[in-house]
């Protein structure tokens, strides 16, 4: 395992003492399988100890692995038949935002989701999955194609917010956000709705708006980063983990406010280390759920969808 945080040392230097115990014994031909065994069994203890007892900053930083599963790698494991659709008939094409018809479990679905990329250059292609207004405006007419055809939505949120810059605020990135906003809380087809990564900010919030929102065990959801509160806070990014303890982003933090309707359980260590499982377990939860919502009248999803929405931050005295 390739690791890339501090806290996953432990683990990482047991895993290279059964590296070098492995390289001994092919030079020796010694038995070594009950020092494997011992290692084997210390590695599982760490994992269980550091994987259950992380601190809200290294949710976020668990979040943001390198080899954790995008939108893509979902789309190829839970769906067959995916076509990709383009542009949203004004300005461009945002490849920030893909999506398209696909089949899962027999049914067609249209899946939304933020792709930021795996490389440098296919980070810089999909602009680390930051939106441009054009992007949310893609996904409306996406689903908005949906509705149309009477098929429901399925949207995969990862993204460090909506792109800032100067061109996007001139094309109206607030307001494409808004519109969005809009339109999914009115949408006549099933929504369901799983933050993958990150979820910051409007940027997820653009295509988060769903009868069913699932956050995965190690992702954070919030209206800011750690990073950027900490630099709003304390003119310095030196307090991003008090930021984001403040904050409280995680899946745990999302549930108990009642603001997120499940956590989606990940393979130990997270969802990178098993992409074939968490897959399965997502698609396995989208079959359930759609199975639910096909049995309601449409009118009551969309009233259903509109009061918890409403229902979210009311505080009584």
């Amino acid at each position: 395992m390739n690791t890339s945080f501090d806290f996953e040392k432990p683990i990482a230097d047991l895993q290279s003492q059964i590296e070098k115990v492995k390289q001994v014994a092919d030079k020796t031909k010694v038995d070594v399988s009950g020092t494997l065994a011992e290692l084997e069994a210390q590695i599982n203890t760490a994992k269980h100890d550091v994987y259950s007892n992380l601190t809200r900053w290294q949710e976020v930083q668990l979040s943001r692995h390198p080899d954790r599963p995008q939108t893509l790698d979902y789309i190829s494991l839970i769906s067959e038949d995916f076509i990709e659709m383009h542009g949203d008939r004004t300005v461009r094409d945002d490849k920030a935002i893909i999506g398209g018809f696909a089949t899962i479990g027999g049914q067609t679905v249209m899946i939304i989701g933020h792709q930021k990329g795996k490389n440098t250059k296919e980070r810089q292609y999909r602009n680390f999955g930051m939106a441009n207004p054009e992007g949310y405006r893609k996904a409306l007419r996406l689903m908005k194609l949906a509705e149309k055809f009477n098929k429901p939505v399925i949207s995969f949120i990862d993204t460090m917010g909506a792109f800032p810059g100067l061109e996007a605020e001139e094309r109206g990135q607030g307001e494409a956000i808004a519109r969005n906003l809009l339109e999914m809380s009115v949408l006549k087809v099933p929504i369901l709705c799983f933050v993958i990564g990150e979820g910051a900010s409007g940027g997820a919030l653009g295509i988060g708006i769903g009868d069913k929102v699932y956050m995965l065990e190690h992702t954070w959801y919030s209206v800011i980063s750690p990073e950027s509160c900490s630099s709003i806070l304390w003119r310095s990014w030196d307090f991003k983990e008090r930021a984001a303890e403040c904050l409280k982003p995680t899946a745990t933090d999302m549930f108990n406010n009642k603001l997120i309707d499940g956590i989606i359980k990940e393979p130990l260590g997270g969802a990178h280390h098993n992409v074939e499982e968490i897959a399965q377990t997502i698609k396995d939860q989208i079959i359930k759920d759609l199975e639910e919502l096909k049995s309601l009248e449409i009118d009551q999803v969309v009233n259903n969808r509109i009061e918890k929405f409403c229902a979210m931050g009311v505080v009584s005295e």
